[in-house]
């Protein structure tokens, strides 16, 4: 473990205001958001984002599909504009919801470093690791290398698509090129969904490691503590920033098996292989990196479980010596002492420490993702089942 030397100071300033830990508010796309006035808490820059990027990536392929009457029609086998679900829930649903998802997780986070300060959850001695692990995740945050590398990317991938197209396939290609929509959606729509999304996966890179640096440092964690958590449960509830995230991961895939089903005649249960793939992989990817304070949990646990029952021991015995084998003085009334009521707490503290967790994270967490994943899929369940039996069976389970 590493002592802070004069060195690596911790700044005093960092001690009395500690920084706002934001996973969103960094980077070359926040700065110009800031500049146009569209980054805000308030809800009405908030919905003005999330209206610039849906009409961004989706009103100039409506408007460029009816200039080519790509709209509704199309020849056989073309699947016109309007019939390709996947593209406006893509444009109109999760791309809002990727925007939202960032207030989310901002509010969440935002107060999580005063929060290890406040309960003095981080020792003195690593008091500097600490800060170092702060400023090398916000440094990574700010970094325009990053974003730069996201947009070289998303722009190849869409240079690659461009130049794999052969045959027309709806509204997006017209004999052996892209139509004027298939251009804006090749280089613009999917480029700037692409950017949001990869970004997301940026910053989850940032939250992992953020979780990973700090797991290694030696918390001072309370057994006692009544969130049975060692007072760790402000990181386990930023799981539920996280929601919109993973309801947008599962618009993305019910557009998808929407097409399937409409345009291929599939059905939706061939899909529920993917689905719990999708439900798998966003529990892994944002519960997971929670465990790595299971171990310090875990030690935490078993060294408070023989310290608590050393004093435990010690106490009963203590007290059957005085109240059961005559040992109190004889003007001490034991009605009214306080020994029963010092035995009672000392039994609540141990009870606390056989019920402390090592994973932090709930049942009800893990239910809450694995919710939002599936929720929009759910619509498509009419596919397969009317509406009126799906009614009575829901109420069935309901009631």
């Amino acid at each position: 473990m590493t002592a802070t030397t004069p060195e690596t100071p911790v700044s005093d300033d960092f001690l009395r205001n500690p920084p706002d830990f934001s996973l969103v508010q960094g980077g070359p796309l926040f700065q110009m958001l800031c500049r146009a006035h569209m980054w805000g808490e308030a809800r009405e820059l908030l919905e003005r984002r999330m209206l610039f990027f849906a009409l961004l990536t989706w009103l100039p392929l409506f408007l460029l599909s009816a200039l080519g009457g790509e709209l509704w029609g199309g020849g056989e086998g073309e699947v016109p504009f309007l019939k390709e679900v996947v593209i406006h829930v893509r444009f109109l649903v999760a791309v809002p919801l990727l925007i939202a998802a960032e207030i989310m997780v901002h509010r969440r986070m935002r107060s999580i470093v005063a929060q290890f300060l406040e309960r003095k959850l981080i020792p003195a001695e690593a008091m500097a690791r600490f800060e170092a692990a702060i400023s090398s995740t916000l440094r990574l945050r700010n970094s325009a290398v990053a974003e730069v590398l996201l947009i070289v990317f998303v722009f190849t991938a869409g240079y690659l698509i461009s130049s794999s197209v052969t045959v027309a396939a709806g509204w997006r290609t017209a004999g052996q090129g892209l139509t004027a929509a298939g251009y804006w959606y090749v280089f613009v729509s999917l480029p700037v969904f692409q950017f949001l999304l990869l970004r997301w996966y940026f910053r989850l890179f940032l939250w992992i490691r953020f979780l990973w640096l700090v797991s290694r440092i030696p918390l001072k964690l309370m057994p006692t503590h009544p969130d049975r958590l060692g007072g760790l449960s402000f990181v386990a509830g930023t799981l539920e920033g996280f929601v919109p995230l993973a309801f947008a991961h599962g618009a993305m895939l019910a557009g998808l098996i929407a097409d399937r089903i409409f345009h291929t005649g599939a059905g939706l249960l061939q899909f529920r292989v993917e689905i719990g793939l999708l439900v798998a992989f966003l529990i892994c990817l944002l519960a997971a990196p929670l465990l790595f304070f299971s171990y310090q949990l875990l030690e935490a646990k078993r060294l408070a479980k023989r310290e608590y029952g050393t004093l435990a021991q010690r106490y009963v015995r203590e007290f059957d010596e005085k109240w059961l084998r005559g040992g109190a003085p004889a003007d001490e009334e034991l009605i009214g002492s306080g020994d029963i009521q010092s035995l009672a707490d000392l039994g609540n503290s141990f009870e606390v420490v056989r019920g402390m967790r090592v994973i932090p994270v709930t049942r009800d967490a893990v239910i809450m993702l694995a919710v939002a994943t599936v929720l929009p899929v759910a619509p498509l369940l009419l596919t397969i089942m009317p509406l009126e039996e799906l009614l009575k069976k829901a109420l069935a389970l309901i009631l």
